[in-house]
């Protein structure tokens, strides 16, 4: 795993072995902020990163400039690495919370121009992410969802979804406020 773009671009981030994780492939991240790259201006924006693991995601938010960038993974060990890797590099944007997701969601009432979620692929709640971010209206305006899924599993039917893409067995879906 490396840090793709902005000021930390190239570092290699080696994650302890033991954590309980599935992280986005170099691959399929770098698809994914290309395509972010285009829609996005990544300077002060406010970023949400749920089911964070390695906290990959929140560390290449930070990179490239976000203002403040909310990791949330319910392990410990996780959110201790996470935190460990940004106290290393000064990217004191990253916040840290040991906390369920859903539980975390429920009483959440800040808004956020971006929320990356990439929960464990046999989560069977999967669906009843985006259903509760727009519910809670936890997006700014023109503010961004982003799912990180298996290929199989499909998510348009919420009225918000915009688009899906595939990277082999991995996919991003794409939600957007109106």
């Amino acid at each position: 795993m490396r840090i793709i773009g902005g000021a930390l671009k190239g570092l290699r981030l080696n994650p302890p072995k033991n954590l309980p994780v599935r992280p986005t492939t170099d691959l399929a991240k770098e698809a994914l902020f290309n395509i972010l790259q285009n829609q996005i201006d990544f300077e002060n924006i406010k970023v949400l990163d749920l089911f964070c693991g390695t906290g990959n995601i929140s560390l290449e938010f930070a990179s490239r400039g976000a203002s403040q960038v909310i990791a949330i993974d319910r392990s410990i060990h996780c959110i201790n690495y996470v935190k460990d890797t940004a106290r290393q590099h000064n990217l004191e944007q990253i916040k840290t919370y040991k906390a369920d997701v859903f539980k975390f969601l429920e009483l959440e009432t800040e808004q956020y121009d971006l929320i990356f979620a990439d929960p464990p692929y046999d989560l069977n709640r999967i669906p009843e992410i985006a259903k509760i971010i727009f519910e809670k209206n936890l997006l700014l305006p023109g503010g961004m969802l982003i799912v990180e899924h298996q290929s199989f599993q499909n998510l348009s039917n919420h009225p918000a979804f915009t688009e899906q893409r595939k990277y082999g067995h991995s996919s991003f879906s794409f939600f957007k406020t109106p």
